[in-house]
């Protein structure tokens, strides 16, 4: 007689490498929870899987009974939850630190068997931004509470739904100028797929203990990856290079604006912890874990970014044909 198939627990199961998760799980024939805090708003993950294979369930990282019921019986749990908010009630600390802990100190307490923690390259509890500290606090707990976890650190990832490519090609198809803050900033983009591919090795138990830094097998600058997107989109605009001080004043006052405003303004143009970002290059450590340490081979930007970045393009999907016809009447 057959065993049932194991559960995993995705908290943020519906994000945007969440999602990414639960497809693969579901391939690996496992029972998927995607515990979300809205799960009415996750119920596009249920056909990753056969019927009830995959299912969103509700559940709130800030509080201990629900994030134990969420994680009953699962043999295995990731904590993908992240955020950009650094006010409210989901704020950095909220989620990266004391979510990160709760997670933990319950899976270890539930006797799970595999956790998957995901935190970000920069992670440190002594950086000068917000969020790299509370991820870098985050990483504290979890190593405390379940020193065997995995945790994963990606530098910026991208695909169809980041918020990163996509956002620097809408504002080039509104505005003239690219302005660029750390221009010479340093990155190393990494699929979301591929990210999700290192969490399930992980989950399956096919990964050592540690914390493993995940980037592409590009290196570019802000600058460069700016370059790279505009032929793609097809526009021609003028990059200005903006100083971090100045940088650093606009970030503050939109922020106070977003705390005067008592939130009625989101700040979501930049603010100032970003700018400290920044600062900072976001590649891989030379001595670091890595992909190849999980026998992944991450895909390059050149062989995606186009796949869905043509939707920013003067004519969308029918900017070639439009190219074509021009050529031809010339």
């Amino acid at each position: 007689m057959s065993s049932s198939p194991k559960l995993v627990t995705i908290f943020g199961g519906s994000g945007f490498l969440g999602r990414y998760i639960a497809r693969r799980m579901a391939k690996q024939g496992w029972r998927v929870r995607v515990a979300v805090r809205r799960p009415n708003e996750a119920i596009f993950v249920k056909p990753y899987g056969a019927v009830g294979q995959v299912e969103p369930i509700l559940a709130n990282i800030r509080d201990d009974a629900s994030v134990a019921a969420a994680m009953a019986g699962a043999d295995a749990v990731v904590n993908c939850v992240g955020t950009f908010d650094k006010a409210g009630r989901n704020n950095f600390n909220a989620v990266h630190a004391e979510g990160a802990e709760r997670i933990a100190r319950l899976a270890k307490a539930n006797k799970v068997s595999q956790l998957v923690h995901i935190s970000a390259i920069g992670a440190d509890v002594d950086s000068d931004s917000l969020y790299a500290q509370s991820n870098g606090a985050g990483e504290v707990f979890v190593k405390k509470h379940f020193p065997r976890a995995v945790i994963l650190r990606p530098s910026v990832m991208f695909g169809s739904d980041d918020r990163f490519f996509n956002r620097f090609a809408q504002l080039a198809k509104i505005s003239p100028i690219m302005p660029l803050i750390g221009a010479d900033t340093k990155f190393q983009p990494v699929f979301v797929d591929d990210v999700a591919q290192a969490a399930v090795v992980a989950a399956l138990g096919n990964a050592k203990a540690g914390v493993y830094e995940l980037g592409g097998p590009d290196v570019e600058t802000m600058e460069g990856l700016i370059s790279r997107i505009l032929p793609i989109i097809r526009r021609r605009r003028l990059k200005v290079k903006v100083p971090f001080f100045v940088a650093a004043l606009k970030g503050k006052a939109l922020d106070i604006a977003s705390s005067l405003t008592l939130g009625l303004f989101k700040n979501k143009i930049l603010t100032a912890d970003q700018v400290k970002q920044l600062r900072v290059d976001n590649v891989v450590a030379p001595r670091a874990k890595t992909f190849a340490t999980l026998d992944i081979e991450p895909k390059s930007m050149d062989a995606l970014l186009e796949s869905y970045l043509y939707a920013h393009r003067p004519y969308g999907q029918y900017t070639e044909l439009t190219e074509s016809g021009k050529n031809l009447s010339a």
